[in-house]
Formats: structure tokens, sequence, C-alpha cells
């Protein structure tokens, strides 16, 4: 059995994929999709995200952007999203879907997935018997950051002279994109599957049910000095055959007109996209349901040993009421609980350093929700502002993102008044019109960094542990390719992220 530790969209997604392997899994997380996951923006944007000194993620995102169509479209199968209009039953998602039921205690494997062999997919419309094992423990902090891919595997990267291929997303059955009208949107999406067919409808279900949208990102610079350090990323990413164009401060207000009207130029990525992380994670807990994969809720507090190699986890008790005068702690009678497991992955995001020697640091992240009837912008927009690096992302309901702050506080994961402000003062530079919208919420998560930005993934050095964390601010973007490196995929870039390249955990 293979158990997850961390139920965030990379572990979820690791799981998923497992499982439709026919392999034997168990996520375990004490509050699985609302850790870092739950905050982030859910930006498939490695062109924009691009600098000077982060080329190998430049490679990993690029790799990964071309895996999110095919990804998608699997997951909303899987899921038993339906595109707009289509016949069949559906599944709902909201951020707060908890697909787990309550069930006793176990110390063995809660599932054996009898009978499922293949892809290990049920039928459409389908439920399996077998549920999920729930331990109801209170204590949060296991949420990772970020998911798995589906489907074909990807060409590499980079070829030898250092150049990215075309960017059709070819991979993926898409289209190369061609130029776009005066909206600015490439005439063929680079992320079709074609006019018709079962992939055009998964991936139609996905873009509804994920809020899964390609319209690119628009990065804008307000002075000469912006626009020269935009001119020299476009330079860099044409040297590396990465598509982008360089817009005036009128081509940039056509392309959005509530830009402030201070904007002096900008560069427009077409194949950027993003999409809603809550729903990601509520799909992929109902694809983990229908597979029969049970979710833990359990904090997990030490990795056990046998000999030298990790054998399991052991799960904290559940916490009791609190009594005057007396700590909460385990109930009487309790026992400690384990998992046995032939691998241990470890996607617990920020908190992985808390079960292994493995270089990851919680970097606190502030991001804001607002809301209005009709949407303020089309695409993705971000800038610099004061310094400070600030985006604002359309949701398809209205909801419009703003993020995001970074700070180095450890653990703390208080909303702030000056996080508040500077998001909100930032944002109506670029968009003047932010402060006419609804507050809808405000929360703050833990990116899991590391010392060079690059995630850890792949064998520990340690028999049984594998390591999938350390995502920083890309992990929704990694999570098709995390999946498969950690399959023996994409051996070329899975050098990049090995954990080879610090010292062994232990």
């Amino acid at each position: 059995m293979d158990v997850i530790v961390g139920g965030g969209v990379v572990g979820l997604s690791i799981a998923w994929r497992l499982a439709r392997q026919g392999r034997e899994v168990v996520v375990v997380d004490p509050s699985p999709a609302r850790g870092a996951s739950y905050a982030a923006a859910g930006m498939l944007a490695p062109i924009s995200e691009v600098a000077y000194t982060e080329e190998p993620l430049l490679r990993l995102g690029v790799a990964s952007l071309r895996r999110w169509p095919a990804f998608a479209a699997a997951l909303a199968a899987d899921a038993g999203l339906t595109a707009p209009g289509s016949d069949g039953p559906a599944t709902t998602l909201t951020a707060q879907s908890d697909t787990s039921v309550s069930a006793p205690r176990t110390t063995t494997t809660p599932n054996t997935h009898a009978g499922q062999s293949g892809s290990a997919v049920p039928a459409e419309g389908t439920l399996p018997t077998n549920t999920h094992v729930v331990t109801p423990h209170g204590e949060t902090g296991h949420a990772g950051s970020t998911p798995a891919g589906a489907g074909p595997a990807a060409a590499s990267a980079v070829p030898g002279d250092g150049r990215f291929p075309a960017f059709d997303l070819s991979s993926a059955g898409g289209r190369r994109p061609s130029a776009g009208g005066e909206d600015g949107r490439a005439a063929a999406s680079p992320w079709g599957f074609g006019e018709s067919g079962e992939g055009s409808e998964r991936l139609a279900a996905a873009r509804a049910g994920l809020d899964l949208r390609d319209d690119g990102t628009l990065d804008v610079a307000f002075g000469p000095d912006d626009l020269a350090m935009l001119d020299e990323q476009a330079g860099f990413m044409e040297k590396l055959g990465l598509p982008v164009e360089r817009l005036t401060g009128r081509e940039c207000r056509r392309l959005e007109p509530m830009l402030a009207p201070s904007v002096r130029g900008g560069l427009l990525a077409r194949t950027d996209a993003w999409v809603d992380p809550r729903r990601v994670t509520a799909a992929l807990l109902a694809a983990l349901e229908r597979l029969g994969v049970p979710v833990v809720r359990a904090r997990v507090t030490e990795l056990l040993r046998d000999g030298d190699r990790v054998s399991g986890v052991r799960l904290a008790p559940p916490e009791s009421g609190a009594v005057p005068g007396i700590s909460p702690g385990a109930p009487p009678g309790w026992e400690p609980e384990t998992l046995v497991a032939e691998r241990v992955v470890l996607a617990a995001g920020a908190w992985s350093g808390e079960l292994a020697d493995v270089p990851v640091r919680p970097v606190k992240g502030q991001i804001m929700r607002l809301r209005s009837a009709q949407p303020l912008i089309g695409r993705c927009v971000r800038g610099t502002v004061h310094g400070n690096p600030v985006y604002l992302v359309p949701r398809g309901d209205g909801e419009l993102v703003v993020g995001a702050t970074q700070e180095e506080l450890g653990f703390d994961t208080r909303v702030t008044a000056g996080g508040v402000y500077e998001l909100l003062r930032d944002a109506r530079e670029l968009v003047p019109g932010v402060t006419e919208l609804e507050v809808a919420d405000v929360v703050a998560g833990l990116r899991p960094g590391t010392p060079d930005n690059l995630p850890v993934i792949g064998p520990s050095g340690i028999p049984g542990l594998v390591l999938a964390t350390g995502h920083h601010r890309g992990g929704v973007l990694l999570t098709p390719l995390t999946a498969a490196i950690l399959e023996g995929e994409e051996a070329d870039l899975a050098t990049l992220c090995s954990p080879a390249r610090f010292k062994d955990v232990s």
C-alpha cells in the first residue's frame, strides 16, 4: 500500500493517478484541500512567471502546462463532471466538498481495490461499494500544495539547443495558436482537442467544472524602468522560443479597458492559463471517492522505521474536549494508531520538514477574493507596484482573486490589516475599479519554499520514502508533472528537482 501524507492538490493528484493504475493507496491529512491549495490563485503561467535566475523552473512549468489539458479532461471524467448542455449525471463541486464519511479506526490497509484493473476507473455514473475510512482527528497541518498527471507522457520541455519546441501543447492534442483578433484571443486555442470527439467533450467539462481558462496573462508596466524590465524579459523568452507579444499602453487598454490610464505598455503571454484550485481539489476528492480511495482525517506525527526503511506512519490522537486547567489530549483508552505502507509519499507542503530532513520552509502568502456581478477583467493581469508584484485573476462567476504577499514568518497564518491594505493598494494601481467590489474572502496560506525555488520530487535516499514537496508558488501548475516524475517519466526534468541535489533526508 502507498500512503500519501498530504491532502492538497499534489498529494490528492498523486493518489488519483496511482488509484487509476489499480494501486492500493490511502491519503492522510487532518484537513484535506484546506491548506496552500485552498489559498492559491491557480495560475498556470510558466511564461509570465519566468525570471532570469529560474530557467530550470521555467522548463518544469512549460512541460507541466503541456500536460494540463489531458490532466483536466481525465479528472473531469473521473469526477463525473459533464459539459454544459450534455446528457448524463453530473457531479456538483464546491470548495468545501468533503467526500469522507465517518468509520471506525483501522491499523491495517483500509481498502483492497477489489475488482479493479487497468485504469481502475469505474463506469460513469456509478460508485464503488468500498467507502472512505476516516479517523476524525481535529488538528490541522498536512494540506500540501500540489497533484498528478494523467494521459500520455509529454515530450521533454527543452531540446538540446536550449530552446523550447514550438509551443503548441502537442502532447495534449492541441493546435498551435495563431494570431489573435483585437480581443487578444488566439484564433485557434492551444487548449483544443479538435473540433469534436470525446476528448473535446471532456475538456469542455473541465473548463466548466474546474473553471479552467486559457485567455493568457497580461503583464503591464507603469514607467520607463518597468518597460525596460519587460523588454529584457521579452528578449529572454524570445531567445528560448517562447511566445510573447510586446504591447503599447493603448493596446493593453484595448484588451483590458479597466486598466489604469498610467499603464505604459505590457507583455501578453497568450498560452498562459489558470484554474480554480478549490474546484480542482474538490474534483480530486470526488474522483478518489469513486475509485474507493480512503482519505484519513488525521495528522501524521512521525514516519515509522523498520531498520533503515520507512515502513509507515504514526497518527496523532484525536483531540478531546478542552477542560479548564487541563490541556487537550488523547481520550481515555486511546492507543497509538499506525498505517503500515510499502511506500510513503511525503506531500505535506510546508509541513514536510516536520517529518523528514528536507529543506522546505513555510512562506506566508495573504490573498484576497473580491466579487462583482460582472467580471472586471477578462484575463490574468499582473504588474509591479511600489516594488511589489501583484496579480489579478478573474473567475467565471465574477470573483476576482488578488494576490499575494510573500512573508517569511514561519507558520503564521494570520490575516493582517497591513497585508489586506497592500493587496488593495497595489491592485487599485493596476485596475482602479477594484475598490468598488465586494470583499468575499481573505485567507493566508503557507507555500512550501526551498533554497533554490525548485520542488523536491523523487526518491528521498531512504528506502520506502518518496518526496513530492517544495513547490512554492508553482504547486498547481506543476501538479501533472509531479505525478509523472514519480512514475518514472520525464527523466531529464526529474534531475532538476531530484532530492539528491541536497543531502539525503533522514
